[in-house]
């Protein structure tokens, strides 16, 4: 059995989870989530937990049953809690601005990138060197953070761009310098 996938998900008060099917839906007080599940893995909700059971041993069913169990549960920790990913921008003359319409980029390039953010994901400003992407659903915070990440990810040799928070970047020796 896996040792992920046997673990049952709590639901904390305020959660509502339901299943119909193999569809499995999560409402709280940060919004409703819903996603559809493998047919080999069965459902059953409680009063404070939901387990996911799987029909058979197979590989794929064993390998389908621990990620599945992992995306219900951050799918109840979103909906209660929320997700967030903060990002550092670092270089001269780099900076974030929020808009009306949305969050300006100024990276080095010949033009300012505009991003806006995707239903569901809120982006902050705090600093013009900071931003906070918010939302519920883990998979589209961490998605929406690696797309402004790839604006300008960190370069190796300065140190540069853009980067999360707590990110450790390996950095190189630059030319020693010709000698002759």
């Amino acid at each position: 059995m896996s040792r992920i996938g046997k673990l049952p998900v709590p639901v904390p008060a305020g959660v509502r989870v339901t299943a119909e099917g193999n569809t499995i839906e999560v409402t709280g007080p940060r919004g409703t989530l819903r996603r559809t599940l493998p047919s080999c893995l069965s459902i059953d909700v409680r009063d404070t937990e939901v387990i996911l059971q799987r029909a058979s041993d197979s590989k794929t069913d064993r390998t389908l049953h621990g990620t599945m169990r992992a995306l219900v549960h951050n799918m109840v920790e979103g909906v209660s809690k929320g997700f967030e990913k903060v990002l550092e921008i670092e270089g001269v003359g780099y900076r974030v601005r929020a808009e009306k319409f949305g969050v300006l980029f100024e990276l080095g390039h010949s033009h300012p990138i505009l991003l806006f953010s995707p239903e569901g994901i809120s982006i902050s400003v705090t600093t013009p060197t900071e931003l906070r992407v918010n939302g519920n659903d883990k998979e589209l915070v961490g998605l929406t953070a690696a797309k402004i990440r790839s604006f300008r990810p960190p370069e190796v040799y300065t140190g540069k761009g853009i980067r999360y928070r707590g990110e450790h970047i390996r950095r190189k020796a630059g030319k020693g310098g010709a000698r002759t």
